[in-house]
């Protein structure tokens, strides 16, 4: 405690001699600290040069720092490189940060130039057939193209979920699924295999593997079955403290899904879900992996698409305020809270094709999975200029994003 309210001191005195405003467009903009926070959280000195890849748009509002910096927050070491970050960029760049999207067959690089996406996921036809050199070529093209290092993300759980072992050209052979993993090994088993995955990545340009699945399932004619341990709630909770351990220790940030458990639900990418199963089931069962995985450090979590009753019988998971409150507020988590695909049947079905970004935005999630770029970045550009999406909301996204980035060492 000692040695934190010394780094505090030290942090305080080296803010108070920077000069607080920022250039942008000839304007100015206050660089003073968010009324909540103190000392470590204000701009601080830094040898960074600013990308401003677009003209930027003064923000009218102070940024503001997430619920949980105050006790720390997995991002916290971040937090204020972050902050003075977020002063530089235009709304623009804000909006584009807050995108997880769909690989582009083509012109990616041009595409991260107009619209600044925070990250990229790719899918198995963004590696089919390609060799190590391309993979590596291709994603380094969009990050030399990008002002701000992206995210980079894919699919690898093993078994059903290969996106890059499907490759012989880039892996020996497929991964498992998590079931066989564990039956021939158990959790040391399972842990190096979430190192070698997580060695692959990083070779590849790959920085966070959307994975463990940290669903409870036992039932093999459930949709998720094959995708997950296969066991109780205990089983899959030191499962998910093995994977995320191993993936750390290669180098990989990790997404716990699908929030918050996916129970037997049908198949969300095909129609609405609808989850009838009381709170206690889920706080008995299906939280448990996830709490155990936020305690291990997971830097993300991925909520579904179900409608969830018990929690809010109005909208899915992903679109919900009240999901996202329970998984801040009753489990503690400070980190990156992600959409699943927002192109799924679930959500399309729900909101009757119109575009689910703005409000999946205000319902609390950090960053979108999208394979829409351009339509979801103008629905949240456009939601920004009119007030329906508060700069004060896209800040604090931003900022953990920026946060998570600069504490991973991606920034």
């Amino acid at each position: 405690m000692k040695i934190f309210l010394v780094i505090m001191l030290v942090v305080l005195v080296a803010a108070a001699g920077v000069t607080a405003a920022i250039c942008i467009n000839s304007g100015e903009m206050s660089a003073q600290p968010p009324a909540q926070s103190s000392g470590p959280f204000g701009p601080q000195p830094t040898s960074e040069v600013s990308p401003a890849a677009t003209p930027a748009t003064p923000a009218t509002q102070e940024p503001a720092f997430p619920a949980g910096l105050e006790d720390g927050g997995i991002f916290f070491s971040g937090y204020a490189q972050a902050y003075q970050k977020l002063a530089t960029l235009s709304t623009e760049e804000k909006v584009g940060q807050m995108l997880l999207a769909r690989f582009l067959d083509e012109n990616a690089a041009d595409a991260v130039r107009a619209y600044h996406p925070g990250g990229f996921v790719l899918f198995e036809r963004d590696f089919k057939e390609k060799t190590k050199d391309e993979v590596i070529a291709v994603i380094g093209s969009c990050q030399e193209a990008s002002a701000i290092s992206m995210i980079m993300a894919v699919d690898e759980e093993g078994g059903t979920i290969v996106r890059i072992s499907s490759n012989p050209n880039l892996a020996p052979e497929r991964f498992l699924s998590p079931k066989e993993i564990y039956d021939a090994g158990g959790l040391d088993a399972v842990r190096e295999d979430a190192e070698i995955k997580a060695v692959l990545l990083v070779k590849l340009g790959l920085n966070l593997n959307l994975a463990p699945v940290a669903d409870v399932s036992q039932n093999p004619f459930d949709y998720i079955y094959a995708r997950t341990l296969g066991r109780g709630e205990k089983e899959t909770a030191q499962y998910v403290e093995a994977v995320i351990a191993g993936a750390r220790s290669g180098g990989v940030s990790s997404a716990l899904k699908h929030f918050p458990g996916y129970g037997n639900n049908a198949n969300t990418h095909m129609g609405i879900a609808v989850d009838d199963r009381p709170l206690s089931t889920f706080e008995q069962s299906d939280f448990l992996p996830f709490r155990a995985g936020i305690s291990a450090g997971a830097e993300c979590v991925l909520v579904s698409h179900n409608i969830v009753r018990c929690m809010d019988p109005d909208a899915p998971a992903s679109l919900s305020p009240g999901v996202h409150e329970i998984l801040r507020d009753e489990l503690g988590f400070t980190g990156l809270v992600l959409t699943d695909d927002l192109s799924m049947d679930a959500v399309r079905d729900f909101t009757n094709g119109e575009d689910p970004s703005v409000r999946a935005a205000l319902a609390g999630n950090d960053m979108l999975l999208t394979s829409d770029l351009e339509g979801s970045y103008s629905a949240l550009l456009a939601a920004v200029r009119s007030g329906e999406l508060p700069m004060q909301t896209l800040d604090r996204a931003v900022l953990r994003i920026l946060a998570m980035k600069y504490t991973k060492g991606l920034l």
